[in-house]
C-alpha cells in the first residue's frame, strides 16, 4: 500500500471479507409521528453518546430516543427480546436463535441500490436462512499492541507464533511491568477464537453443519492459554478491562490485546512507540488472525410500529451517509462499513493504522458467525476457562463443548 490509505486498499479488504414510508397507524401516539427507542452500548470512546444522540434528534419522522446501555449488554438485549417491544431498533449482531424466536425481523428491502456498497462478508454475516437481519455499522478489529522500545531492552522479538507470544509476555515482566494484558479473564473471552484460529481452525466447520475444533491441535492450542498464565506475565484485575487501553496506555504492560478503535489514545500516549500484530500462527501449519466484527442495527419484531423502525434504520444507517462516515472514522478508529466511504478513515492513512489495514487483508476472520450459538459459546468458553485458569486436561475438556456444540448444531438444522 502507498503513503495514503485510498479507496483501492479498502476494496481488497472488501474482497477478502466477502470482502421507506412509515407504516399505517399502529396505536402509538401520533402514529409515524411516535416515539421509537433506540439501544446501544456503552461505547468508549469520547463523543460517540452525543452524537448517536444528535443523529436521533435529527430524523425527521419520529421522535427517537436513545437508551445507552453500561454493563452487560448482550444480557440486556437477550431478555429484552424475549420479554419487551423496548427498544424498537437496537445494535447486534444476529443469532439464530432470534431469527427461529421471531424476535427480529428481516431487513432486506432496506440496503436498495446500496447493498453492493457494503463489505459482502459483513452483510453475509447479517444473514440467516438466506434473509438479512441487521445493517452494518462500522468495521472493528483486535490487534496486539506492543512497545518496541521495551521488547527491545528485553532482547525480545516480535512474536510471530503462539510461543514466541508465551515466551515473550514472560521476558517482558520486569520492573513493575507486566508482559501482555488480555482483559481480567486471562484472554479466555478475546483469545479462544484467535487461538482456534492459530491452529487452522475454527468455531464451525466450513458448511457450518458441524463443530470446527473437533481436532487434537485445538487442545494443543488451547493448552497455550494455559502455559500463558502459568508464565506469570499476565496482568490480571486491571482497573479496566482488555477493550480499554488503559492498561498498556498506562504503562502496566508492554503488550495488550485490544481494538482498532483504541489507536488514537495509544498513539497519543506513546507517539512512535508503539508496534502492532496480528494473533501469531500456532506453527507453520497455522495461520495469523485478526477478528473481524460489526454491529449491526436491527428491528425487535415486537416493536409496536415495525415498519417506523425499519424507516429510521434506512435513514440512518443506509441513506445518511455522512453520518456513518462521522461513526466510523471520527471517534476512535473504525473501517467504515461501506466501501465508498472508507477513504475518509483519516487515521488509518498511514503507520500502525495502515499496518492493521493490511492485517484484515491478509488475516481478517469473521468473529461471530450467526449459527454459533450462546449456549455452545458457553460451553467452549468454559472449557478454555478451565484449561487455562484451573489447568484441566485440554482434550477431555474439548470432548463436553464438543458435544452442546454437536446438539446445538443438530437442534438448528432441524
Amino acid at each position: 500500500m502507498g503513503t495514503e490509505l485510498n479507496r483501492r486498499s479498502f476494496l481488497v479488504v472488501a474482497g477478502l471479507l466477502g470482502l421507506t414510508a412509515c407504516g399505517s397507524n399502529t396505536g402509538r401516539e401520533g402514529s409515524a409521528k411516535g416515539t421509537l427507542r433506540h439501544w446501544y452500548h456503552a461505547y468508549g470512546e469520547d463523543g460517540v453518546q452525543d452524537a448517536v444522540r444528535r443523529y436521533a434528534a435529527a430524523y425527521p419522522n419520529a421522535q427517537v430516543e436513545v437508551q445507552w446501555n453500561p454493563g452487560d449488554y448482550d444480557s440486556k438485549i437477550l431478555t429484552a427480546l424475549q420479554n419487551s417491544a423496548v427498544p424498537d431498533v437496537f445494535e447486534a449482531q444476529v443469532k439464530v436463535d432470534w431469527v427461529r424466536q421471531g424476535q427480529v425481523v428481516p431487513l432486506d428491502d432496506l440496503p436498495g441500490d446500496a447493498r453492493g456498497d457494503f463489505v459482502g462478508a459483513l452483510l453475509e454475516s447479517q444473514t440467516v436462512d438466506g434473509k438479512l437481519y441487521g445493517i452494518p455499522q462500522a468495521i472493528d478489529t483486535q490487534v496486539l499492541y506492543y512497545r518496541p522500545s521495551l521488547l527491545a531492552k528485553a532482547g525480545v522479538t516480535p512474536p510471530k507464533t503462539v510461543d514466541e507470544l508465551v515466551d515473550a509476555t514472560r521476558r517482558l515482566n520486569a520492573d513493575g511491568v507486566r508482559g501482555l494484558f488480555a482483559g481480567n479473564d486471562g484472554g479466555v473471552g478475546v483469545l479462544t477464537a484467535p487461538l482456534l484460529w492459530s491452529a487452522g481452525l475454527d468455531f464451525l466447520s466450513e458448511d457450518g453443519r458441524a463443530p470446527g475444533f473437533d481436532d487434537p491441535r485445538a487442545a494443543t492450542a488451547f493448552g497455550k492459554l494455559r502455559e500463558l498464565h502459568q508464565g506469570g506475565g499476565l496482568l490480571l484485575g486491571a482497573p479496566t478491562d482488555w477493550a480499554d487501553p488503559g492498561a498498556f496506555v498506562d504503562g502496566l504492560v508492554a503488550m495488550q490485546w485490544t481494538g482498532l478503535w483504541n489507536l488514537p489514545k495509544i498513539v497519543a500516549a506513546h507517539g512512535d512507540d508503539v508496534g502492532v500484530l496480528p494473533f501469531p500462527r500456532l506453527d507453520a501449519g497455522g495461520a495469523e488472525s485478526v477478528p473481524v466484527g460489526a454491529f449491526s442495527a436491527m428491528v425487535n419484531a415486537r416493536s409496536a410500529d415495525v415498519e417506523a423502525a425499519k424507516a429510521y434504520v434506512k435513514w440512518l444507517w443506509v441513506e445518511k451517509t455522512e453520518y456513518q462516515t462521522e461513526f466510523a472514522t471520527a471517534f476512535g478508529a473504525h473501517l467504515p462499513a461501506r466501501q465508498s466511504l472508507a477513504a475518509q478513515a483519516e487515521p488509518l492513512r498511514d503507520g500502525p493504522g495502515k499496518e492493521i489495514v493490511g492485517f484484515v487483508t491478509a488475516s481478517g476472520r469473521i468473529a461471530s458467525p450467526a449459527r454459533w450459538s450462546a449456549r455452545a459459546n458457553t460451553a467452549l468458553s468454559d472449557a478454555v476457562s478451565r484449561i487455562a485458569r484451573e489447568g484441566a486436561e485440554p482434550a477431555g475438556e474439548l470432548r463436553a463443548a464438543l458435544d452442546v456444540a454437536r446438539d446445538e448444531i443438530s437442534r438448528l438444522d432441524r
